[in-house]
């Protein structure tokens, strides 16, 4: 079993920068998928950047060159750094974990995660 405990978010404006922690508790070992995912108000969920027990870690196409996720050396925590945040960025983030290593053609699938954290909101004001 798998514990998610997400940390920061908050509201910004627009051209600033905000970050996320997610620490996980359990059994996470070499082979994890661990990011994040965002959701909008009417909108999917969708996958904004996720990283690998095997060292891959794969970006939404609409956060690339802004984000930046990094992960400590004991693997079990994530942090995102979120730069230039846009309106559109605005969203509930979750963090997301599965104990199989990310797939380039399902990571951003939510129904490969197993364990979700209970999301923190991020707001960004134009």
């Amino acid at each position: 079993q798998v514990q998610l405990v997400e940390s920061g978010g908050g509201s910004v404006q627009a051209g600033g920068s905000l970050s996320l922690s997610c620490a996980a508790s359990g059994s996470i070992y070499s082979t994890f998928c661990m990011g994040w995912f965002r959701q909008a108000p009417g909108k999917e969920r969708e996958g904004v950047v996720v990283t690998s027990g095997d060292g891959s870690t794969y970006y939404a196409d609409s956060v690339k060159g802004r984000f930046s996720l990094s992960q400590d050396n004991g693997k079990k925590t994530v942090h995102l750094l979120m730069n230039t945040l846009q309106p559109e960025d605005t969203a509930m983030y979750y963090c997301a974990a599965d104990l199989d290593n990310c797939y380039s053609d399902t990571w951003d699938d939510r129904r490969w995660y197993v364990f979700w954290g209970q999301g923190t909101q991020v707001t960004v004001s134009p």
